[in-house]
């Protein structure tokens, strides 16, 4: 609990005693008993309030820690992304520029299946590339989050 909360808190107690004292309401003196009670609720909210205060760091602390991998792990994952466009179009215009070159049909048509050949291999190959490399991000991502619960939540 801050020090600031409890001070509002005794200054609004100070202001309603003089609010009632003002209107010829006798002051009215708390048991002790009563104040014992109010004592020991205070200071559980303060316990308490430490708690979640603590919880809270350790979660935003976490999800720092998250977003910083998956962030990093999304980089990488746009590279690898445009690192294979630009081999895909780049095997484009070496298809089209041999293809012009083409003496014959029958050689264009031979130069055209052994392209969509190599670009299926080239294609497949990149789509395991960019789903493993995803797997390893989202894996990575929730790692922070997967240890914090572990370490954290009680063991049945």
């Amino acid at each position: 609990m801050s020090d600031s909360f409890i001070k509002a808190y005794q200054d609004q107690i100070e202001a309603a005693k003089k609010a009632f004292s003002a209107n010829g309401v006798p002051p009215v003196e708390v048991p002790p008993a009563v104040r014992e009670i109010a004592e020991k609720g205070l200071a559980t909210l303060r316990e308490n309030y430490e708690k979640l205060k603590a919880s809270a760091e350790q979660v935003n602390s976490t999800l720092e820690t998250t977003y910083t991998t998956a962030s990093k792990g999304i980089a990488e994952y746009n590279a690898k992304v445009l690192e294979a466009m630009q081999s895909n179009v780049n095997s484009t215009f070496d298809y089209f520029n041999s293809l012009l070159q083409t003496k014959s049909m029958a050689d264009a048509v031979e130069l055209s299946t052994s392209h969509a050949r190599k670009q299926f291999e080239t294609v497949s190959g990149q789509a395991k590339e960019l789903t493993s490399l995803a797997q390893k991000v989202a894996a990575e991502s929730s790692e922070p989050i997967k240890s914090s619960l572990e370490k954290n939540t009680p063991a049945a």
